[in-house]
């Protein structure tokens, strides 16, 4: 439309969904990306630049902060993933949210499973809140809106 504007969302607006857990709002997301390998090529009879032909796909883990509270949803999912080894891959989607509080942008992450968890540090004369880290692998990850 003529006259409308475009602006770019704002990334302290957010929320995280985990297919199956109910979890209070994480504070930051981070590392989700992809890349193509590259495999060089050549042959004796080319000249002297090789090819270059795609070669495989590679997904970053993603972080997850959140402040620590009594919820245990996500905590027993890493406990089943990470102590018990019972690997149970979920889908991860991360909501982009616009000034009027509305859905604007939604990335999935597919097939993620907890690789790394970090408890929150704590220290008797800081005034921070006491963090949770939680990393996982992914096979995929898609933009649906």
């Amino acid at each position: 439309m003529a006259g409308e504007r475009n602006d770019p969302y704002r990334k302290f607006r957010f929320r995280v969904e985990v297919e199956g857990i109910e979890q209070a709002g994480f504070s930051e997301v981070s590392g989700f990306d992809a890349s193509l390998d590259v495999i060089e090529y050549r042959e004796g009879t080319d000249t002297i630049t090789p090819r270059k032909l795609p070669g495989l796909a590679k997904y970053g883990n993603i972080s997850l902060k959140w402040g620590a509270t009594e919820a245990m949803d996500l905590f027993e999912w890493i406990q089943e993933c990470i102590v018990e080894g019972a690997i149970e891959r979920k889908t991860v989607t991360i909501i982009a949210i616009d000034e009027e509080g509305e859905d604007v942008a939604t990335w999935q992450i597919m097939e993620a499973w907890p690789t790394k968890y970090t408890a929150p540090d704590f220290n008797a004369t800081a005034s921070e809140v006491a963090i949770e880290l939680l990393e996982l692998a992914h096979e995929g990850m898609l933009r649906t809106q």
